[in-house]
C-alpha cells in the first residue's frame, strides 16, 4: 500500500468507515457460522451483531489494540448519531460504531488478518460469557 493510499484512507469520514465495518463484522459472524455447521445462523448472529454485542466484544478488544488502531476507534466511537436503536445505551451505540470504523478501516488497509486476530478474541469473550451459541464462532469449528 503507498503512502498516498493509507492517507486517503486515514482521511475518510468515520461514519464511511463504519459503513464498511458493519459489513466487515458481519461477513466475519456469517463465515464462522457458515463454516462452524450452524444450523441457525440468523438467531446465532444475533449474538455478535448487535450494538450491545458488539459494544462488550470492544470492550474486551481495547487492550490489544495499537495506538494508531484506538485513533480510529475514537474517530468513530466520536460520530454524531441521529438515530440509537432502542436496545442499545447512547454509550454502547457509540461504542459499537467505533468498533465498525476501526474493522472497516482494517479491511480498506488490506489487514485481513488484523480482523480474523481480533474478532477471534471477540467471539472467544462472547462464547466464555454465554452470549454466543456453545462455543462461540471460533475458527476450530
Amino acid at each position: 500500500m503507498t503512502d498516498k493510499e493509507k492517507d486517503t484512507i486515514a482521511s475518510l469520514n468515520s461514519a464511511a468507515l463504519a459503513y464498511l465495518g458493519d459489513a466487515v463484522w458481519e461477513r466475519e459472524v456469517r463465515r464462522r457460522l457458515v463454516l462452524g455447521g450452524s444450523q441457525r445462523p440468523s438467531e446465532e448472529a444475533l449474538a455478535y451483531v448487535t450494538a450491545k454485542a458488539q459494544s462488550d466484544a470492544l470492550e474486551k478488544l481495547l487492550p490489544l489494540l495499537s495506538e494508531e488502531e484506538e485513533e480510529i476507534y475514537r474517530r468513530g466511537r466520536n460520530t454524531v448519531h441521529a438515530n440509537v436503536p432502542r436496545a442499545a445505551t447512547v454509550a454502547q451505540y457509540r461504542r459499537a460504531t467505533g468498533l465498525e470504523a476501526l474493522f472497516g478501516w482494517l479491511d480498506l488497509r488490506g489487514e485481513q488478518d488484523r480482523i480474523e486476530e481480533l474478532f477471534a478474541a471477540a467471539s472467544a469473550t462472547a462464547a466464555r460469557t454465554g452470549d454466543a451459541d456453545a462455543g462461540g464462532l471460533s475458527d476450530d469449528e
